[in-house]
């Protein structure tokens, strides 16, 4: 069959395409790489929705920016962007900027905004769901909490309201599994070593108390070190440290 062309593509078929993977970005401290996305909220009726927009540090796991919107678009996620960086003061610092390929993170107004910020921008495959992992797993956190409405928002206030009392626990108060507990605001402020290290102290004086009570060794309490995005590629890319200005 093969050799009278008999197993091929007929009409619109056409052979699966291999899509390469995305490039992989490591950061080794905060502001260095940075994850984006947007998912509705429910709003009073059934169909209507408002739109949030937020940021996250991948290193960190802290929420750099966020803003309940009317509407998806370039522009609104531009005003996400320029809170991040007025907030954290990295203007002139590398920076990598991941989003997936929706219109509002690939338009031509924002990103010529992000090349005049200096700021690399990087996309998920189209139809790939799991390349933009830390806002989907943000968004799920945010989604699942118990006091979630899920009945949606009788207004766009009330989302924001609740949105903003949602960050100030995720960054301030949430022991964040993926960073040995500690909640993401002390990690984005470099207090998590010394968090960590009064940990591994207190569970090692406990066990030598109590011997017979441990089967094996105490928890590991040791920093997370570096965090990758898209890690299974082999070509990786790191993302410099900038340099600290002397006062």
């Amino acid at each position: 069959m093969r050799k009278h062309q008999e197993m091929v593509h007929r009409g619109r078929a056409k052979p699966p395409q291999r899509r390469a993977k995305p490039t992989t970005y490591q950061a080794t401290a905060p502001n260095q790489v940075w994850s984006w996305d947007c998912t509705w909220l429910g709003g009073p009726i059934k169909g209507q929705h408002y739109y949030l927009v937020m940021m996250v540090d991948i290193f960190s796991r802290k929420i750099t920016s966020w803003e309940v919107f009317l509407a998806e678009s370039a522009y609104n996620s531009r005003t996400v962007l320029e809170r991040a960086v007025l907030a954290e003061r990295i203007i002139d610092q590398p920076l990598v900027l991941h989003a997936d390929n929706g219109s509002p993170f690939k338009g031509a107004t924002l990103l010529e905004k992000l090349h005049e910020l200096g700021i690399t921008p990087s996309f998920s495959r189209p139809r790939v769901s799991n390349d933009n992992p830390y806002s989907e797993a943000l968004f799920r956190t945010c989604k699942y909490r118990p006091c979630y409405p899920t009945d949606g928002f009788a207004t766009l206030d009330n989302a924001r309201e609740w949105v903003a009392g949602f960050v100030q626990w995720y960054n301030h108060e949430h022991r964040h599994s993926g960073i040995r507990l500690v909640t993401p605001a002390q990690r984005h402020a470099g207090e998590d070593k010394e968090v960590l290290a009064k940990r591994h102290v207190i569970n090692q004086a406990a066990r030598d108390a109590n011997p017979a009570r441990w089967s094996g060794k105490t928890r590991n309490w040791t920093p997370i070190g570096t965090v990758s995005l898209n890690p299974e590629r082999e070509l990786q890319v790191t993302v410099a440290e900038p340099e600290k200005q002397v006062a």
